[in-house]
């Protein structure tokens, strides 16, 4: 029903979402990590979406990169793996990442992802093997010893940091910018105070 959304960056909220605005309508988004981290307030953005209906509600779901959309697509297919699960395990890795981890069936790479055990992982190594294999991915950049972050873990630190920014007196826009340019050279961050503290930097240049 809606599949790409190209209008004005409204708002982010933490951990994941956002609001576009696109012919006077303002469209609540959920996304992957990865995606989440490429917007920007106030700036244009086009995003290719999943239109998602349940008894309960009805969900917009987006991703920056359309093949990360069609990998989505595919996991919900699988039994047993919601929405929900489908964002979480592309926003502990890419598409490129999962498709990387299933050929090489590493069942240890799927269990770090939350939500998910042993068994459905070796049950969604089984059944993505075929469903990945037709969708091309750029995995020219991918290491074999890449370890995911569990977006429970990356998506709380984020929020954590935005609100001690907020408090310490510093805008939205400005704390939101800031975490961005902190984690623009890829850096990964275990904790709060590390991502905080590089953050900090950041606005110390502004």
């Amino acid at each position: 029903m809606i599949g790409l959304i190209t209008g004005q960056v409204q708002y982010l909220m933490a951990p994941t979402a956002c609001i576009i605005t696109a012919s006077g309508v303002g469209y609540d988004i959920e996304l992957p990590l990865p995606s989440f981290c490429q917007l920007q307030l106030e700036q244009q953005a086009s995003i290719w979406t999943h239109f998602h209906v349940r008894e309960d509600a009805q969900l917009l779901y987006g991703f920056i990169d359309r093949k990360e959309r069609d990998v989505f697509r595919q996991l919900i297919k699988i039994n047993g793996v919601g929405a929900k699960m489908a964002l979480a395990m592309l926003s502990a890795m890419s598409a490129a990442e999962l498709k990387m981890y299933v050929a090489q069936d590493s069942e240890t790479a799927l269990t770090r992802i939350p939500g998910i055990g042993k068994k459905t992982a070796q049950r969604l190594l089984i059944e993505l093997k075929d469903k990945l294999k037709n969708i091309e991915v750029d995995d020219s950049h991918l290491e074999f010893d890449i370890q995911p972050v569990p977006v429970t873990q990356e998506g709380s630190i984020i929020a954590e940091v935005e609100g001690a920014l907020i408090s310490l007196g510093y805008k939205e826009k400005e704390a939101q910018q800031a975490i961005k340019a902190a984690k623009s050279n890829g850096d990964v961050f275990a904790d709060t105070q590390s991502l905080l503290k590089a953050t900090l930097q950041q606005l110390s240049g502004f």
